[in-house]
Order: C-alpha cells, then structure tokens, then sequence
C-alpha cells in the first residue's frame, strides 16, 4: 500500500533511512578502522570512550602512563568510540602538521567554533586560512612586537603595583595569581590586539560587556557535558530550547556586535588618515600601527593587494574572539604555572632575580628581555613542563599512510613500518607528553630544571615544533602565528614581578592540583568549588 505524501510515516521514513545509514556507516569505520591492530587502553564509558580517564583531575599524567605501557604508538577513543591515534614519533607528528589539509579540526570542533566565534585564523581551513596566514602574518613580525613591548612592561607595572598595594598592609598578602594574570594579560590583548581598554586590571573598574560575553562564551558549561556533546555531533538537536546555548549565543552576538563597530571605526580612521595625508590610497609597506587589529585592516585595504586575497568583513571580525581567545588565558596560565614553580624553587627564583636585577631598568625593551639568559631558560622550561594546552585532536579527511621512524611491533605480533588510518579516524598531538617525554628530555623530564636549556638533549631536535624544541605552539603551516607575542609578554610579566617580589606558595605544595579542561590550571584539593587559583604570598623584595 502507498502512503500518500503528506502522511507523517512518509516524512519520517527518508530521515530514519538517512539515520540509520550514518550510524551503520559510523559503527562500520570504528569496527573496522586500520587503528584496530594497535595496542591501547580498554574503553572506560561507551559513550564517552576515554576522554574522561584523561580529563579528570590531575590525569595529565596518563597519556605519559599510557605511552609506557603500550609503546610510542596506540589508540584509545573519543567521545562515541571514534578510534584515536597517539604517537610520540617525531616523523609521525610531522607528517600530520605538514598535511594540515588532510588532519583538519574534528567537524564537531569546527562546527562550534565557527558559529560562536566566526571563522578567524584558529578556525579557517584550507585556502580561507593560507590567505588569512598571509594577511596577518606582518602584524606578528618581530617589529610590531617591538613596538607592542611598551603595554607588555605597562601593564606589569600596573599589576606590581597592585600587589605592591596590598602588601603595605603589613604581613605578606595572600594573592589569586591565576586571576590577576588573568585580568593582567586581558587587558594587554585588548589594548595590542585591537586597542581596547577592559580596564580589568582596575580593582573599582566595572565589568565590560566584551569580557563578560567572552567569559560567558567560555565559562558557560563543562566542555564534556552529555548535552553539549550530542549538540555538537548532532547539529539537528539545536532546535530544541536549551538555557546555556541560548546564553552562548547571546554573548557571540555581543562579540559579533562589537567586533563589527571596532572594524568599522578603524577603517573610518585609516581612510581619514590616508587622506589628511593626501596618500593615495594604503600599501603594504605602510603597515604601521598601534594595535594587531589596525596592522591587519591597513593590510587588507592595502590598493598593492590582489581582490582575491584579500579577506571578507566576517573573516576581520572574526579574528577579534581569536586573538582573545588565543593570546588571553593560555599566557597567563602559562605565567601562572611559571610563579608557582618558581615559588617551590626558591634557589632558581634567587638566581632568575640577581639576572633581572643586572638591568638596570623598570621598563626594558624587547631586545634587553631576549638578552637575559637564564629567564629566557625558565619560560622555556616553564612552557615545556607546564604547557598550557596538553594535547590537540585532528581527523583524517581521507585514507593515508602515516610513515614512522623506525618499525614497531602492533599488538599481533606483527612488525609494521608505517601507520594507516581511514578517513575519519582521530589523530593526537600529545603536546604535553611529547614535552615531558623521558626517552627525548632524559629521567628528570618531570622536574622544573631551567638549566637544562643550556645543554639540550640531541634526541629533542626531532620534535616538529615551530619554537624551542617544543611542541608547545605545535609546528608546520598551523604554528600559533602569535608565539613571539606571547614570548616577550610572559617575559616582560616575570621581570616585573620577579625583580619586585619574593614569592612563596600561600597554601601547602601538596594542595596545588591541575584540572585540565581547555587548558591546564591550578586548582586547590582543599576547595575545588572556587575554581582556578594559586594563592601566593608575595613579600616586597628590598635588595637586602
């Protein structure tokens, strides 16, 4: 019998269809994927495959666990059982940053981002990002960075000050360094990224709507919550009401909003600029400016640019929730991890001041930062034990063969000389244990020892990172273009704060834990309701 076409089952049928031919397809790639014959750890939950095993609190260590009990090479599962490749080979991990059309951003990843925070650099694929690389790429040269180095020392300053204020009042005051540094690097990318005051660092500022609908983007629900996830995977569920989408959607509204008015006031002041100056017109070779986000438009306006590469309004905007997100938490995590493992290690905290206090300067120049070696050597170590993002996920887009450095025995028994994935399989880029590798950074690969960097190890010059022998900014065409930036601002940061201050942990060592969501923070046992923090008793230093 013949259903006619205005019956429910008749509407329903083809999407059921549709439903179960995905799943089916779904289920047959995780069955049958190549990565089968890899060693790994059993599935912890059937819906969340292992990401909780990793994600819980202070398990940073069990990819390191994993890789020594299963091998350079093995697989265990994302969220719905996707099958995930890890390896510590450096050949590997090469292969996968070089062929970054080929190991793209999950498509749930890609998915959220995009409509949250648009299509920014973080976010673009393919030709939409080599052409935003090659526009952006001049305001990360070392000669705006340069230029930028004068509200780095500013707003150190300024937050010396504050504790300096504080401990006026008699026994050394017990700070948050998590949300100082926080607030403190907040308004430094919002005056060098687009020239915008949040003004957070101000103990009596009100709240700005900027920060607040970015805070509320990214504060607003676990990143594993079942609802969250299902959202992602299965982009029909949005049409059902749900609280906390409707507040992210309300602050990417806002940072939409705001982003737009920034772009159009500054193009409104380059084109009066250019004409009081009775230029014809913007070139490449004028790019000169206060803040990223003018260096980037004077870029694209230029009249020597081709049409086709030039970058649409969507994809300008878009880059004001990339720089944030971007340049904002993962420098102040990484200084606050640098605090902390400076104030448990007192010795290399004396030898790190009698260096910075040789300059005879409170407001030194990027080139007097990058001449003081042994600070040079406590962010690199501080970056490679603590890097603020511990790992990245990648999807294969297609079939491939993943070569290696040497063979290796697959859990059959089987010798192999290359890895094959299938399309749709998930790669890892194991940041933090590549960093923390014992086999490439030597036993004491877990300890906070800056000295090591001035002997490093021959075996760390495989590691295919764009900076330092690390995978902390990853390598190949998607190295974080804005490295260097945060390299002179977390060194402008600890010379401040280091020449000013004796610092000491406000609470017991064995109190301080890691939770690892998006990044890798300082929590306290003793109260893991109130969130990131690290309590530090900051002591004035007087020289004596």
């Amino acid at each position: 019998m013949w259903l006619p076409l205005t019956s429910p089952y008749a509407l329903i049928a083809p999407v059921l269809a549709y439903a179960l031919w995905k799943a089916y397809h779904y289920l047959a790639s995780v069955v049958w994927t190549p990565l089968r014959n890899l060693p790994g750890p059993p599935i912890s939950n059937w819906i969340y495959g292992n990401v909780l095993d990793i994600t819980a609190v202070e398990n940073t260590a069990v990819p390191d666990q994993w890789f020594e009990r299963y091998g350079k090479h093995y697989v265990d599962h994302d969220f719905f059982l996707s099958p995930r490749l890890w390896t510590m080979d450096p050949r590997a991990l090469q292969h996968v940053l070089a062929h970054h059309d080929d190991y793209t951003r999950p498509e749930e990843s890609r998915r959220f981002f995009s409509e949250t925070m648009g299509k920014g650099i973080l976010f673009a694929q393919g030709e939409q990002h080599r052409k935003q690389r090659r526009i952006m790429n001049p305001a990360f040269g070392l000669p705006q960075i340069r230029d930028l180095t004068e509200i780095f020392v500013r707003k150190s300053l300024e937050l010396r000050d504050l504790w300096a204020s504080a401990a006026s009042h008699g026994k050394p005051p017990r700070v948050n360094a998590n949300r100082d540094l926080s607030r403190m690097t907040l308004d430094v990318i919002g005056l060098a990224g687009f020239n915008y005051d949040f003004n957070a660092l101000n103990p009596q500022g009100t709240a700005n709507e900027l920060s607040v609908a970015f805070r509320q983007l990214f504060s607003n629900a676990s990143p594993f919550s079942l609802v969250a996830m299902l959202r992602l995977w299965f982009p029909i569920l949005q049409i059902i009401p749900n609280k906390q989408a409707r507040r992210a959607n309300e602050a990417a509204s806002v940072i939409s909003r705001v982003g737009r008015d920034l772009v159009v006031g500054k193009k409104r002041a380059i084109v009066k600029d250019t004409l009081e100056q009775h230029r014809d017109g913007v070139e490449r070779k004028d790019l000169q400016g206060r803040d990223l986000l003018t260096l980037l438009i004077k870029a694209n306006m230029a009249k020597d640019l081709p049409e086709s590469q030039q970058l649409s309004e969507e994809a300008v905007i878009g880059q004001i929730p990339t720089l944030l997100l971007a340049g904002h938490e993962t420098t102040s995590t990484s200084t606050t991890w640098a605090l902390y493992a400076l104030s448990i290690n007192l010795a290399a905290q004396k030898k790190l001041r009698d260096e910075l206090l040789s300059l005879q300067t409170d407001t030194p120049t990027m080139e007097q930062l990058s001449a003081l070696p042994y600070l040079d050597c406590v962010v690199r170590e501080t970056l490679r034990l603590y890097a603020p993002v511990t790992m990245l996920i990648r999807e294969a887009r297609k079939d491939d063969v993943i070569p290696v450095t040497e063979p290796f025995t697959d859990k059959y028994g089987k010798v192999q000389h290359e890895i094959r994935v299938a399309k749709g399989d998930r790669v890892v880029i194991p940041i933090l244990a590549v960093n923390r590798s014992k086999d490439l950074w030597g036993e004491d690969a877990h300890e906070f020892r800056p000295e090591r960097w001035e002997a490093v190890p021959e075996a760390t010059a495989a590691i295919p990172g764009v900076w330092g022998h690390l995978l902390t900014f990853i390598g190949g065409a998607r190295a974080c273009i804005g490295y260097r930036f945060s390299l002179v601002e977390m060194k402008a940061i600890l010379f401040t704060l280091i020449r000013s201050f004796e610092l000491e942990l406000a609470v017991p060592a064995e109190d301080v834990c890691i939770q690892s969501a998006r990044l890798q923070r300082p929590s306290l046992r003793s109260a893991p309701e109130q969130g990131f923090q690290l309590p530090l008793a900051v002591k004035p230093y007087n020289g004596a």
